[in-house]
C-alpha cells in the first residue's frame, strides 16, 4: 500500500461532485421535453406527498460584490429595487407548479440558497415564504435553511426566517486570513461571524453550519490552523469544508482574479484537507459523507448513523424527499425520474414566468439504467458502501465497474465481495473517485476536454 501523499497524487484527478447522477454535462442531449417533465413531477408528487412531503430550493441570485472564488449563478448589483420583482416571479413559477400539481404539496425542506439570501430584506423574505404557503402547508417534521452572508445578515432576518419556521442557518466563512480574503475579495471579520453565529443560537436556531474552504489563493497551513481555531471558539454544529473548485474555463472572469502560481499545489493542497480534517477530528467532529462534518448532538450526525442521510442539488440532508423543486434563475428540479434546470438569466426567467411557462432551459430523463446507478452512487456518497444483493441492483456493466477499482483494492481503500462494496476510513478522501467507477455516463462519454475540477 502506498504513503497517503502518494495516494493522493494517484487518485487526485478531474471529477465531478456527484450532486446528481447523471451529472449535468452528461444529461441526454435532446433533454426532457416539457410533457415527460410533467408528468414525472406528477407521478412523484402522488407517490411521495401524503408521507414524504416534497423540497424546495429557491434560488436567490443577486450579490451585492463578486467573490472571485466563488462558481454559483449570480447577480452583482448594489440596486435592491431589483428585489420585489425577482420574489413576484418566482411566486408566479409556484403557482404554475401548484396548478400542475392539483393537490396542496405538504413542504418537508425549504433551502433558500444563491447568491446571498440575506441580500433581500427581512420584509421581503417574509413575502416570499408567504406566498409560498398560501398554496401549500406544513410538513409535520419540516426542516427550514438558509444560507447568510455574515456581513449583512441582520437579528431581523434571523428572527423573521425563524418565526416563519426556519430552524437551520448556514453562514460562509471560507478563510480568516486577510491576504486570502482580500484575493477572493471576501473581507469578512471573525467578530461579524462571531455576531451572527451567537445571534442563531439566541433565538434559538437548532443547527448552525460554516463554510471553509481549502485550496484558496494564498492559503497556507498557518491559514488554516488560524481557521479552524477561530471556528472552535464558536463550535458550529455542522461545517461543510469544501475543495476549492478552480474552474476560470467555465466560470470566467470571476475566477481569472488571480493567477495559477497564487493557488496551493497538489501536495500544498493535500496538507491543507490533512491538516483541517485532522483538527476537525480532535475538536469532536465526526466526517459526515463528502466535504461535511457535524457534531454528534446534530440531525446530520444522527442521519448518518441512520442510514438516512441523503444527497440533492441543495448538498446533504437528514431526511430525503422524493420531489425538489427549484423555483428561481438557473435552479434545478428533481423528480427522482428526471431533473429539469431554468434558465440561467434573471431577464429571460422573468419573461418566461410572465408568459405563464415553466422557465426550464434543459433537463434529462433518467433511463432504468441510470435510475439503478444513481442508487449506488447516492449510497456511495451516503453510507460509504453499496450492495447489489437484490437483482433490482444489479446491471450489466457492474464487473466492469468493479473492476476498474481493484486497484483502489489494492491500496487497501475499498472491500469487495460478491455482492457489496464498502469504502475504508482511509478511502473518504477518495469518494468521488470510487463514484466514477460506477458512473456509466461518464466512461462511455470521456470529455475530449476539461470540464471537471480536481477531485481532492
Amino acid at each position: 500500500m502506498g504513503t497517503k501523499k502518494s495516494l493522493i497524487q494517484k487518485y487526485n484527478i478531474p471529477g465531478p461532485r456527484y450532486t446528481s447522477y447523471p451529472t449535468v454535462p452528461f444529461w441526454d442531449e435532446d433533454g426532457v421535453t416539457m410533457k415527460n417533465w410533467i408528468s414525472t413531477l406528477q407521478r412523484s408528487f402522488e407517490e411521495s406527498n401524503q408521507e414524504e412531503g416534497i423540497s424546495l430550493y429557491i434560488h436567490l441570485p443577486f450579490c451585492e460584490n463578486l467573490c472571485t472564488f466563488c462558481g454559483c449563478h449570480k447577480r452583482i448589483t448594489k440596486r435592491h429595487s431589483v428585489e420585489e420583482p425577482y420574489i413576484d416571479t418566482v411566486l408566479k413559477e409556484w403557482n404554475l407548479y401548484c396548478a400542475i400539481l392539483g393537490e396542496k404539496p405538504k413542504i418537508k425542506e425549504i433551502h433558500l440558497g444563491g447568491g446571498t439570501p440575506t441580500f433581500f430584506s427581512p420584509e421581503n423574505l417574509k413575502k416570499l415564504i408567504d406566498g409560498i404557503f398560501k398554496k401549500a402547508e406544513k410538513h409535520v417534521d419540516a426542516e427550514f435553511s438558509f444560507e447568510g452572508h455574515p456581513n449583512n445578515t441582520s437579528g431581523v432576518h434571523q428572527q423573521t426566517l425563524f418565526d416563519l419556521g426556519f430552524k437551520r442557518s448556514s453562514f460562509g466563512v471560507q478563510d480568516y486570513n486577510l491576504k486570502v480574503q482580500q484575493t477572493i475579495n471576501r473581507i469578512q471579520p471573525f467578530s461579524n461571524v462571531k455576531a451572527v453565529t451567537e445571534a442563531s443560537r439566541k433565538i434559538g436556531y437548532t443547527s448552525v453550519s460554516h463554510d471553509l474552504i481549502f485550496g484558496l489563493p494564498h492559503q497556507t497551513k498557518a491559514c488554516i490552523i488560524d481557521t479552524i481555531e477561530k471556528t472552535s471558539q464558536l463550535k458550529p454544529d455542522r461545517i461543510a469544508f469544501y475543495s476549492y473548485a478552480h474552474v476560470p474555463w467555465i466560470k470566467g472572469v470571476g475566477q481569472r482574479g488571480y493567477d495559477e502560481k497564487d493557488l496551493p499545489d497538489a501536495d500544498e493542497k493535500r496538507l491543507l484537507y490533512e491538516t483541517g480534517k485532522s483538527l476537525l477530528t480532535k475538536l469532536g467532529y465526526v466526517e459526515i459523507g463528502m466535504d461535511h462534518f457535524a457534531l454528534k448532538t446534530d440531525s446530520m450526525y444522527k442521519a448518518m448513523k441512520d442510514k438516512k442521510l441523503h444527497r440533492n442539488f441543495m448538498g446533504y440532508s437528514a431526511s430525503k424527499t422524493q420531489l425538489m423543486i427549484g423555483l428561481g434563475m438557473s435552479a434545478i428540479s428533481d423528480s427522482w425520474y428526471s431533473f429539469a434546470q431554468n434558465v440561467k438569466s434573471v431577464e429571460e426567467y422573468t419573461e418566461m414566468v410572465n408568459k405563464g411557462e415553466l422557465p426550464l432551459l434543459r433537463g434529462h430523463l433518467l433511463t432504468e439504467e441510470d435510475l439503478v446507478v444513481r442508487k449506488h452512487i447516492l449510497n456511495i456518497m451516503c453510507n460509504f458502501e453499496t450492495s447489489w444483493e437484490s437483482d433490482e441492483m444489479k446491471f450489466p456493466e457492474l464487473e466492469a465497474c468493479l473492476e476498474k477499482l481493484r486497484e483502489m483494492e489494492v491500496d487497501n481503500l475499498v472491500e469487495i465481495t460478491s455482492n457489496s462494496l464498502k469504502l475504508k476510513e482511509e478511502a473518504r478522501p477518495f469518494v468521488r473517485n470510487v463514484c466514477m467507477a460506477f458512473d456509466l455516463r461518464l466512461i462511455r462519454n470521456q470529455p475530449k476536454t476539461r470540464i471537471f475540477s480536481m477531485t481532492i
